[in-house]
């Protein structure tokens, strides 16, 4: 579609005379019966040449006739012509205004600008008001009066209607939108206020009649690629605009499309034949737009003032003394030239316009303001924190110690706001006040929280180490009285520990709640210490068993290793032994702080030992409902007391009865061997036999002692072969193995033995019979005090070697003494 198809049509001409034919042919050519409500009126109004034809060309496609600028600035649109905005939906009608302020109807002939712009508004859905930026805030040029007339008629001549006033700021300047917009929405609620209305509308707000909405756009001549895009982001608006939302979404009393053409006619009519409009006085408007200029200038001037723009950088680094006392006095300097300039002014508008430039200068200054109480907050609070640290480090009571700094750096920052403000604004400091405050709070929140913890850490410490040592020892010791004196360390050491703890607390100045809290937490912790030990030591129970056992079944009740050596019960002894272990087992199966009787003990015993419940029953079937270590915990004991079940005690117990097993094997072994080991004597009808059936050989030794001296030599040599092969030792690995080993090395012993013989006759020479049978019985003597026992198999191997060498040399002086006998004999 081009724009050929907007069907542009003269509605009312210049001289006020309405087109209806035109009216018929438009609504026939756009089709508008067909729309239902579905459709939207958009009209524009403004000073004439400034644009408007051309905005809404380029805003909805139409082919309106636009001035040319080369020929001079003359009027262009004569009376009110309509067109259809090509590519937009709904159906959108737009309305094109003749301009206000003409030269051509001259000055006094206002009339048709009145009726045009009331019929614009009364027809319209959006009605776009076109004003120049620059002219923003004049009575003439923004309007205002004719708005106000406007709104006087409507209210008296039709029913109320929602109609959205979209105000198109021309030629934007470098001045933001968001600083135009507010005074053009006061200025319209100004009018809006001071029109008379009727009673039935006497309290109705502006927004049950009218939507505002500003916009701005930049100059079409100096910058037309950029007017029209925003142009083109404007247009977006205007589609579907009858929808809710829309810019025209909450219009009311709208007129089906099918009697359009006659609705607008009589709107026409009525409207043309009321001409008794007034315009507002000329001085107020003078008096307005000159208060306007002198604000401003006065306004720009604050800007780029030397001495605030020291003060705002001053105040940007640090706080600055005397800050309210040297911006009250730039800003009056300001106030005094604004009232000297505007004094012949009317009073109302000059009192108006000198309160809108405090406000604009306020807020311009309120920054620095905000920026002076923060740097005054952060130095408070500093200060607060370097006085309650010196404090507590002197030894002061926490509480006390933070109301005293809490009072000293508010009444530091309440003097420093008082030093900030100004005459002119009664700025409220008390929300960074009660920022100070919550910092402070927060601050003495963490601190609070770590000192206790602090203070807790270390009674913590004392606890753990009054209580670890002692309970690990008297666990290790394991009496029947183990918990009684765990119980008794315990509350001894937490009574110790709450007496000083309570003190320490009371200087914080917490709720009872909060300190019957934290001495709960400390008796916990020291429970929780012995509660950690215990399982700890249920987890070492077995290897404290194991030891347990060793010791009873190694040691007599004078902590004496024992010596089997036959007369000790074995049987009774591992009994003892057993029953000590189990006791331990009994003590760390259950935490027993709370002296609540139980049946552990006696569980145990009865079916651990008297039970006699072996190795043999390992593949036994325990799931028996009736056995108590069947089952998954302890009768009288809670699952949080419970450190080992009955069917974890059992599982150990046989653990411990197969590891303790070899010990009691070996014992029996080395009691067997030293028994058989000390019994070298034949059988006593062995003895006496030997004594009948050797009377007369005995007899025969005492009839000639050469015999006897012969039969000791005999024996001496014997016995120390006898030593020198350990014969004894050869035999432990088996009788066949000891005989090859001997007969392999007998005669090599023999040869030795005589060549040491002979050799120590050549070296000594024979001493007397007297002295040599001494030293010989004295050798023999000792050789059989240091001969080997059968039992040494259980005597470590340094031992066994250190006897192996103090029996040769046994060996070796007895075959000197014996050699020294015989050349004795000889020589006599």
């Amino acid at each position: 579609m081009g724009k050929e198809d907007c069907c542009s049509t003269q509605l009312i001409d210049a001289n006020g005379e309405f087109n209806f034919k035109g009216l018929q042919n438009f609504v026939k050519s756009v089709k508008l019966h067909r729309c239902g409500l579905s459709y939207a009126v958009v009209a524009i109004m403004g000073p004439q040449s400034s644009g408007k034809s051309t905005l809404l060309n380029h805003l909805f496609y139409t082919n309106f006739r636009e001035m040319d600028a080369f020929r001079g600035r003359n009027q262009t649109t004569k009376g009110i012509w309509i067109a259809n905005a090509v590519g937009i939906e709904p159906l959108t009608i737009v309305m094109d205004l003749e301009g206000t302020d003409g030269r051509e109807r001259g000055e006094d002939d206002t009339t048709f600008e009145k009726q045009s712009a009331l019929f614009a508004l009364a027809v319209a859905d959006v009605v776009l008001i076109n004003m120049w930026c620059h002219d923003i805030g004049r009575e003439q040029a923004a309007n205002k009066p004719l708005l106000k007339t406007v709104f006087q008629v409507m209210m008296r001549l039709f029913s109320p209607r929602k109609t959205t006033l979209l105000f198109v700021i021309r030629d934007k300047t470098k001045t933001p939108l968001e600083y135009l917009e507010p005074i053009l929405r006061e200025d319209i609620q100004t009018i809006w206020d001071a029109v008379q209305k009727p009673q039935a509308h006497k309290d109705t707000q502006l927004s049950e009649f009218f939507n505002v909405e500003v916009t701005a756009l930049p100059s079409y001549e100096e910058k037309e690629e950029q007017f029209k895009d925003q142009v083109a982001q404007l247009r977006q608006l205007f589609s579907h605009s009858i929808s809710p939302g829309g810019l025209a979404g909450d219009r009311r009393g709208v007129v089906p499309a099918s009697g359009f053409s006659y609705s607008v006619q009589q709107i026409w009519k009525v409207i043309k034949e009321n001409k008794d409009l007034d315009l507002p006085a000329h001085k107020v408007m003078v008096a307005t737009v000159r208060c306007e200029e002198i604000a401003n200038e006065k306004f720009s001037s604050l800007m780029i003032n030397e001495d605030w723009l020291a003060l705002e950088h001053e105040v940007q680094e640090d706080a600055v003394r005397n800050f309210g006392r040297r911006l009250s006095s730039i800003l009056d300097n300001f106030l005094s030239e604004y009232d000297a300039e505007s004094v012949f002014f009317e009073e109302n508008v000059r009192s108006s316009k000198r309160q809108q430039f405090i406000s604009k200068a306020l807020q311009l200054v309120h920054p620095a303001f905000v920026s002076q109480l923060g740097h005054l907050r952060v130095k408070s609070l500093q200060t607060f924190k370097t006085q309650l640290e010196q404090l507590l480090r002197r030894g002061e009571a926490f509480a006390a110690s933070v109301r005293t700094c809490s009072e000293s750096c508010i009444t530091e920052f309440d003097k420093g706001c008082s030093d900030a403000a100004i005459r002119h604004a009664n700025w409220d400091a008390s929300k960074v006040r009660d920022k100070l405050r919550r910092d402070i709070e927060a601050h003495v929140s963490s601190v609070c929280n770590d000192k206790l913890s602090e203070l807790k850490a270390t009674y913590e410490k004392q606890i753990t180490a009054a209580l670890a040592e002692p309970v690990e020892s008297l666990f290790e010791v394991g009496g029947s009285e183990t918990w009684a004196s765990i119980r008794k360390l315990l509350k001894r050491e937490t009574d110790v520990a709450i007496s000083c703890f309570s003190p320490a607390l009371s200087g914080f100045e917490l709720d009872q709640d909060a300190f019957d809290r934290m001495m709960q937490n400390l008796k916990d912790y020291a429970r929780s210490v012995v509660e950690k030990i215990a399982r700890e030591e249920a987890g070492k129970v077995l290897m404290r068993m194991k030891d347990r056992f060793n010791t009873v079944f190694s040691h007599d009740s004078d902590s004496i290793p024992r010596l089997w050596t036959g007369k000790e019960d074995i049987k009774s002894i591992t009994l003892e032994a057993r029953s000590e272990s189990l006791k331990l087992l009994s003590i760390v199966a259950a935490i027993r702080l709370d002296e609540k009787s139980d049946r552990i003990e006696s569980i145990l015993f009865s079916r651990l030992l008297e039970g006699k419940i072996s190795l043999s029953s390992r593949n036994s079937d325990i799931a028996d409902s009736c056995d108590p270590l069947a089952s998954s915990s302890w009768e009288e004991v809670s699952p949080e007391n419970t450190l080992l079940t009955p069917v974890q005690c059992l599982s150990l117990w046989r653990q411990f009865m197969a590891e303790t097993e070899y010990t009691v094997s070996q014992a029996i072994s080395a009691q067997e061997a030293y028994m058989q080991s000390n019994n070298w004597l034949p059988p006593a009808w062995a003895i006496v036999a030997m004594i009948i059936l050797g009377f007369n050989e005995f007899m025969l030794l005492l009839r000639n002692p050469l015999y006897f001296f012969i039969l000791f030599v005999v024996y001496l040599f014997g016995k120390a072969l006898w030593i020198q092969m350990d014969i004894p030792g050869e035999f432990r690995n088996g009788i066949l193995a000891g005989l090859i080993s001997i007969s392999s090395r007998f005669l090599p012993t023999v040869m030795d033995l005589l060549r040491r013989l002979a050799a120590e006759a050549q070296g000594n020479p024979a001493s007397g019979t007297s002295r040599s049978s001494q030293h010989v019985a004295s050798q023999s003597f000792r050789s059989q005090v240091n001969s080997p026992n059968p039992v040494s198999s259980s005597v470590p191997s340094s031992s066994v070697s250190s006897n192996i060498s103090t029996e040769n040399d046994i060996e070796y002086t007895s075959l000197q003494l014996t050699h020294k006998r015989v050349t004795q004999v000889e020589q006599e």
